[in-house]
């Protein structure tokens, strides 16, 4: 995905706003799963936490951003890493990694999970998988 946020937005066809413009700032700086606490504590000075809500919700309906599994018991996002030519069809199924030591929570999309083969009846909607351990960065 394209560094530059202004980019993001227009690529999944989103009105640039300026609180837009700098939650995926913040997500492209950091480069890992963030939860709403978390943007709200670096953007708190420029918007509230309810302009910061409707971003998110609206990143998530767009597919700009999925969420994370965290042991933490927040709800956290990660930019989905896809690319977007006209097209918002991909899984968010991969791995995802938080180090023990930094605390980061981070999507390592070049591990797929397994295929998940359910008994009849159930219907899955997602699969998660959580890595803990210490980062690259840490190690």
């Amino acid at each position: 995905m394209g560094q530059n946020p202004v980019k993001i937005l227009k690529d999944h066809q989103l009105r640039i706003t300026s609180c837009r413009r700098e939650v995926l700032r913040t997500f492209i700086e950091k480069k890992s799963a963030l939860s709403h606490a978390d943007l709200e504590a670096v953007l708190q000075e420029a918007f509230d936490r309810v302009t910061i809500y409707r971003t998110l919700k609206t990143f998530l309906e767009t597919d700009l951003i999925h969420k994370v599994l965290d042991d933490s018991g927040a709800t956290k996002y990660a930019l989905c890493a896809h690319g977007h030519e006209g097209t918002h069809s991909h899984d968010h199924e991969h791995v995802h990694f938080k180090c023990e030591s930094c605390g980061r929570t981070i999507c390592i999309d070049e591990v797929s999970l397994p295929q998940i083969n359910l008994p009849a009846g159930y219907v899955n909607k997602e699969v998660n998988l959580l890595v803990t351990g210490i980062c690259n960065q840490c190690n």
